[in-house]
């Protein structure tokens, strides 16, 4: 039986990262401190939500939710440095892993040639075997092909017809909230930013059915990370090499 290596510092020697996630709010759960950190050595990371997250509010209409978690995100992704998110239009709850959300994925992949892609795991459960929800899951195993997508003309040859050249410049991909890590990122100046980053979406959260409490759960997240690395606070990512 192997038994699992000890996480390592995540490495830093890239400029420009790509964030892609269900929901609003799926990269403040922890990914935002590390964003934080990115943003501040000056790497430029932006934001692809395929949905607005219009179906997470039970008692408010969809047309009433999405627009406000559209605003929130862009908020909340202001305070950790991001200031370039783009929504994709699919329906909050029915995304379905295929070849047009690997093909959207991709083209934006293309056009922002990032080294580094950021997503959640495509892992049927979390760490404490809860649910990981098909959102989430659909997502990331899109994402995750689409780093390879991006790379070869001869698949989605329409997106060279939309100017989009190939892009095979992603090195790694990193799911953060993986029961599994590998890696992990020092967050000890920058958890504050991710917690006011989490604190934006402040709508969606007074709807939770339980109450909620931002800082407390990001802290006591980053502290377990921190034991991982003698730090702190930290969050840890599982990486993907491409």
């Amino acid at each position: 039986m192997n038994t699992p290596s000890k996480p390592v510092p995540l490495p830093e020697d890239w400029s420009r990262a790509l964030a892609v996630v269900a929901h609003p709010d799926d990269l403040e759960y922890g990914a935002a401190s590390a964003v934080a950190r990115w943003t501040a050595q000056g790497k430029q990371v932006s934001y692809l939500l395929v949905t607005r997250g219009e179906a997470g509010i039970d008692n408010m209409e969809p047309s009433q939710v999405g627009p406000i978690r559209e605003a929130e995100e862009r908020h909340g992704a202001s305070l950790v440095g991001v200031h370039e998110v783009e929504f994709l239009t699919y329906r909050d709850g029915t995304i379905e892993y295929g070849l047009p959300l690997r093909r959207d994925i991709a083209r934006m992949i293309r056009q922002q040639c990032p080294e580094v892609l950021i997503t959640l795991p495509p892992h049927l459960t979390w760490g404490d075997h809860t649910l990981n929800m098909a959102d989430h899951r659909s997502v990331a195993l899109a994402v995750l092909d689409a780093a390879r997508d991006a790379g070869n003309r001869w698949i989605f040859p329409e997106l060279l017809a939309e100017g989009c050249a190939p892009w095979n410049g992603v090195r790694m991909v990193c799911l953060h909230g993986s029961a599994q890590p590998t890696h992990v990122v020092d967050v000890t100046a920058y958890l504050d930013q991710g917690i006011a980053s989490l604190q934006a979406h402040q709508v969606y959260l007074s709807h939770l059915s339980t109450a909620f409490d931002p800082a407390a759960f990001l802290q006591q997240q980053a502290a377990e990370g921190g034991q991982a690395c003698g730090c702190q606070y930290a969050e840890c990512f599982e990486v993907i090499m491409i």
